[in-house]
């Protein structure tokens, strides 16, 4: 009776250990649910001689091999940058980090950070309070109060019409006005974006809202990632549910729709255009030809031409495809490793004072203004744990149509497609990655634990003269 005692309560306390020690193995983290669910940029391999302190470098950076075409003369923009879209590599750039107002090209940020919420096919009744707080002058699809409206309408509103109304309701929809605006902050925080402050979602100028034509191309490309985004964004027209019927509405990019005598760009995919009198004209535009998918972004053109952001976007696309292999990275839109983050002064500091042994990006005579990156209180931004460079490392999956792909890289995966083995959140990486080891650890252990009880137990009963 006493060895029977024994050995129960010796097994008994083995598997209470043993379970104890399996509840103690960590849940996955909330970053990394959230990253199986969030559009992300397609993954590549490493950038070769791109140097990410060359952007933060006032001026034109292009590092051309012999015989490149030489980029555009007419491009008058503030700011912009051509990429290829799949690789994120940086192609050339003009202030690439200056800060200015973004316009409704905000929108694409809003999207990243919304759509993977909200089911296209989910139906929702505007209120009063959804339209609530849209500026004077804002451009409109034509949301009624008391109407049912499908998400799908809703965002067609936004990416066609630039509807700040159809944005009203959706943020509504993704947990209120100043919740999204928390989530888009957030967001581009993720991406590597920390020129962007977010004030109002729609793109509607507002002090202190910024962001750069590099950040722009990174909310860019990381649409293109979605497929319900490249649906959207490469719409020409549709109709849109009114009080009588529908009507239709026409896209506002005029590469796209060819409207205003603006010639319809070859291949163009998207992705969305704005205008406030504070932020001029803004574009983000992606295009592909052959094998190569490039993406532009253009800020504020000065030319005073009716035209010209689209035009200049034109010549962008142009150079970029003309130029292919032909120019060596002056950069790269994947975030850089969170513990390779510097300020953007010491990096900008360590190419004026030689520190790269390669030789310098070309310059061009007219250097506008120096920015930094800082945050709201003026301090700089470093990154941090939950930097980017997670989010951008998911390995893509199955190509989707009209979006990023090609033979010089991978293709983009749908939305849906959660098969990404990289596509783990950074903010995984203060519990994810230690959980890794932690996890066969402890299993192991309480196996052994277990084993060894049973052993103990089937011992004692073999013993002669056992009662």
């Amino acid at each position: 009776m006493i060895i029977r005692s024994v050995t129960r309560s010796a097994l008994c306390g083995t598997v209470a250990l043993a379970t104890g020690l399996l509840v103690l193995l960590p849940a996955p983290s909330p970053a990394a649910a959230r990253a199986r669910t969030e559009p992300v940029p397609p993954a590549a391999g490493p950038t070769g001689g791109a140097d990410r302190a060359l952007l933060y470098e006032p001026g034109t950076r292009v590092r051309p091999a012999p015989g490149a075409p030489s980029l555009p003369g007419d491009v008058s923009a503030l700011s912009w940058l051509v990429a290829d879209a799949v690789t994120g590599d940086v192609l050339a750039a003009r202030d690439a980090h200056r800060r200015l107002p973004p316009a409704s090209t905000l929108k694409t940020l809003f999207a990243v950070t919304a759509l993977p919420h909200l089911s296209e096919h989910a139906r929702h009744t505007v209120t009063e309070d959804d339209l609530a707080g849209i500026g004077e002058g804002s451009s409109l699809v034509g949301v009624i109060p008391g109407q049912s409206y499908k998400v799908a309408d809703l965002w067609r509103g936004v990416f066609l019409s630039s509807g700040n109304d159809a944005v009203r309701v959706l943020a509504a929809m993704n947990g209120g006005w100043d919740s999204t605006v928390t989530q888009m902050r957030e967001k581009a925080r993720r991406l590597g974006a920390l020129d962007t402050h977010v004030v109002s979602p729609d793109g509607y100028d507002e002090p202190g809202q910024v962001s750069s034509a590099y950040d722009l191309a990174v909310f860019g490309r990381t649409g293109l990632a979605s497929a319900e985004f490249v649906r959207y964004s490469s719409t020409a027209e549709a109709q849109f549910p009114g009080d009588k019927g529908t009507y239709g509405i026409q896209n506002t990019n005029r590469l796209l729709s060819g409207a205003g005598g603006v010639e319809r760009y070859p291949g163009l995919i998207g992705v969305k255009n704005g205008y406030t009198s504070r932020a001029g004209n803004t574009l983000i535009a992606a295009a592909r030809r052959g094998d190569r998918t490039l993406l532009v972004t253009v800020m504020n053109p000065q030319s005073g031409a009716s035209q010209a952001v689209y035009e200049e976007a034109r010549s962008l696309l142009d150079w970029g495809f003309d130029a292919a292999g032909q120019v060596t990275p002056v950069g790269s839109l994947r975030p850089a490793p969170v513990n390779r983050v510097a300020s953007p002064r010491a990096a900008a500091k360590a190419v004026r004072d030689g520190a790269r042994s390669r030789p310098e990006g070309r310059a061009d005579g007219d250097r506008g203004p120096r920015t930094e990156r800082r945050d709201q209180t003026g301090a700089e931004e470093t990154g941090g744990a939950e930097g980017a460079d997670g989010v951008a490392s998911g390995v893509v999956g199955e190509p989707m149509s009209g979006a990023i792909g090609g033979a010089h890289g991978p293709q983009a995966r749908t939305d849906g497609d959660e098969t990404g083995s990289g596509g783990r959140e950074s903010g995984t990486a203060a519990g994810g990655s230690g959980a890794s080891y932690l996890m066969p650890t402890l299993v192991i252990g309480a196996a052994a634990l277990a084993a060894t009880a049973l052993f103990v137990v089937r011992a004692a009963r073999r013993r002669p003269g056992r009662r």
